[in-house]
């Protein structure tokens, strides 16, 4: 069983920063991408950074600049700096990846719970 947990949400005002881990553990062979997608109340979940595992990134323009995607392979984990944090950054932050698990020949997508990011003004 795959599991992808993130941490790291929380309240901040606008200006400030904010760093969200997300761990993923359990049966794991390899890790392709992750990144983290974002949904706000009334939107559509939108894709917000994203990192293979060599290390290609790419952003929504809307962050550009502000947010930066890292990962560490030998922890299995994906992290996102978010500074210059703007009210409309206000959403629940989802963790993403794409994992082979022992019991599979191809690369499943798996999810996290999500975490709130509040941006106050």
């Amino acid at each position: 069983q795959v599991q992808l947990v993130e941490s790291g949400g929380g309240l901040v005002q606008a200006g400030g920063s904010l760093r969200l881990s997300c761990a993923a553990s359990g049966s794991i062979v390899s890790i392709n991408a992750m990144g983290w997608y974002r949904a706000a109340p009334g939107k559509e979940r939108e894709l917000v950074a994203r990192i293979t595992s060599d290390g290609n990134t790419n952003y929504a323009d809307s962050v550009k600049g502000r947010f930066t995607i890292s990962r560490d392979n030998a922890k299995n984990t994906v992290y996102l700096q978010m500074s210059s944090l703007k009210p409309e950054d206000t959403a629940v932050y989802y963790c993403h990846g794409n994992i082979k698990p022992p019991d599979s020949y191809i690369y499943r997508l798996y999810w996290g719970q999500g975490t709130q990011v509040t941006v106050s003004s």
